[in-house]
């Protein structure tokens, strides 16, 4: 059987209340979520920055190792030069031999130079290393203490908010799927949260903007959705306020005479 407009209604109200009280709970958590969020990706952004570090570190050893074991090959070269200029059998070959030698000599000075240069690099690296970690051992202590903060005022709530969820399943399925949808991207782009009203003193309970008295009329009947007009929430009610009746003055007690 399907249901009626009022039953509908009643429904998105009932859906709206337990919104609310969820959107309570969020509010007590203020911006802890998203503080310890934006700490979990500050504290990945150095950890990558380390690691980077580490690797350029790696590289500049692999380069000393590299230019050693070319001054070592330089020197063997020089070793074997000289005892080739013992055997020489004219100043033709005796140049020769002097050139690769003095170029071996080059060789070895460019190496030297580039492995001070690399541990200069190294150093500078590891200062870096030095500071990031500092401020990621510090990061790491705010996110500790955030996430027990967080647990905490997590864990006071955690029943109450597991019920709300489960009350929210169950109304949701009393929710026609075309209503549940339009409340929800009613609700997603609410400041609020409201995604369904009440009229109260002639105005949307959402926006705030006064409502035709004719369109009350349609709220207050119930037989069909009503939505505001600047805002687009949708009208489940009208709140009216009790009727506060004025006390006549006593008249004044005639003087006697």
């Amino acid at each position: 059987m399907e249901s009626t407009v009022a039953q509908k209604l009643d429904s998105l109200k009932k859906l709206q209340e337990i919104d609310s009280k969820l959107d309570d709970i969020v509010k007590i958590r203020g911006a802890l979520p998203e503080e310890v969020g934006d700490l979990e990706d500050e504290i990945v952004g150095y950890q990558t920055r380390v690691a980077k570090y580490n690797s350029e570190i790696d590289a500049q050893n692999e380069q000393i190792s590299n230019n050693k074991n070319a001054i070592v090959e330089a020197n063997k070269l020089i070793k074997k030069y000289a005892e080739q200029q013992l055997n020489v059998r004219n100043n033709r070959e005796y140049d020769a031999i002097t050139k690769e030698t003095e170029l071996q000599t080059l060789e070895i000075q460019i190496c030297e130079k580039r492995i001070k240069e690399a541990e200069v690099r190294i150093e500078a690296k590891k200062a870096e290393i030095a500071e990031t970690q500092a401020i990621l051992d510090e990061r790491t202590k705010d996110l500790d203490s955030k996430k027990k903060e967080l647990i905490m005022i997590t864990s006071e709530s955690m029943d109450e908010e597991n019920k709300l969820k489960e009350n929210r399943e169950k109304a949701t399925k009393k929710v026609e799927d075309r209503l549940l949808n339009s409340y929800n991207k009613i609700r997603n782009n609410a400041r609020n949260g409201l995604g369904v009203v009440t009229i109260e003193r002639s105005a949307c309970g959402g926006c705030f903007n006064i409502v035709p008295p004719q369109r009350q009329a349609e709220v207050r009947e119930r037989k069909k959705i009503i939505v505001c007009e600047h805002c687009g929430r949708i009208f489940v009610d009208i709140e009216d306020l009790p009727v506060v009746e004025e006390k006549k003055p006593r008249r004044a007690a005639a003087k006697k005479k």
